[in-house]
């Protein structure tokens, strides 16, 4: 595979991931997929540490403009690691480079692009405008849930979701967020959604190395290009025409996932 093109396409996904919280596993994988014959089990092993390493830098970035809350950050990681686990030890049973394991990976992965894509499409058509800052909110009350379980089950859910398919910490973690945390402003929803990916993503990609499922050159090219794309994305989120960068993504990610349960 060629360099440059790999390095371009890290770069790109960082700078959107950096932009509005969604893109990693949404957009790379499918990347890896389509455009340079990557197999399913190995795209989404790559591109889980690909978002560890890449959101790892984002939340560096996130946390310096002190927009990470931490709270949101340790419910929804409550419930995304265990089930992380579960998850890989059920594919370490049934093995992931299987044709089975595979056909699931992909048919889930189609599924997640096609949720992923309506509710970003959703988001930009229909949802409300919310404050870029604290200066009207009070924190405090801003990173409570209506009770402490919800974000932990939608952690389940998504930390499931992700290490099967490295989909859905972006947008439906977004989304999710939205809902559960409605009067948070958007920066630090986008910041808590990228931040409490990195533990996930970390733990499931490590989970996937231990099963030979994670390309490490082509992880390495692809960390070249991703890591000054999502510390510029970070940089310009909070001047980014939203509801169009959204609008173009679900277009975009509803093609892939069309694609993918084609296959």
């Amino acid at each position: 595979m060629h360099e440059l093109p790999i390095i371009f396409a890290g770069f790109f996904v960082g700078l959107v991931v950096g932009l509005t919280g969604v893109g990693g596993g949404s957009l790379m994988t499918p990347i890896l997929i389509f455009f340079f014959g990557v197999k399913p089990y190995l795209a989404v092993g790559t591109d889980l540490l690909f978002a560890a390493f890449t959101k790892a830098g984002g939340t560096w970035s996130l946390a310096r403009q002190k927009l990470v809350p931490w709270r949101v950050v340790g419910l929804l990681s409550a419930g995304s690691l265990p089930a992380a686990l579960i998850t890989l030890m059920a594919l370490r049973h049934l093995g992931p480079e299987t044709e089975k394991v595979q056909a699931l990976m992909t048919q889930t992965l189609g599924v997640a692009l096609l949720l992923t894509a309506a509710a970003m499409l959703y988001k930009a058509a229909r949802g409300k405008v919310l404050p870029r800052t604290l200066e009207n909110a009070d924190l405090d009350s801003a990173t409570r849930a209506h009770h402490w379980s919800l974000p932990v089950l939608f952690g389940a859910v998504i930390g499931t979701l992700v290490t099967l398919t490295s989909v859905g910490a972006g947008a439906i973690g977004v989304s999710v967020l939205l809902l559960l945390f409605p009067l948070l402003p958007l920066p630090r929803i986008v910041a808590a959604d990228i931040a409490y990916a990195v533990p996930l993503t970390l733990v499931a990609g490590l989970g996937h190395a231990s099963l030979g499922s994670v390309d490490w050159p082509l992880l390495s090219k692809l960390l070249l290009g991703s890591l000054p794309g999502i510390w510029l994305g970070t940089r310009l989120m909070r001047h980014t025409p939203e509801r169009l960068v959204r609008s173009l993504l679900s277009l975009l990610l509803a093609y892939a996932g069309t694609k993918l349960i084609a296959l």
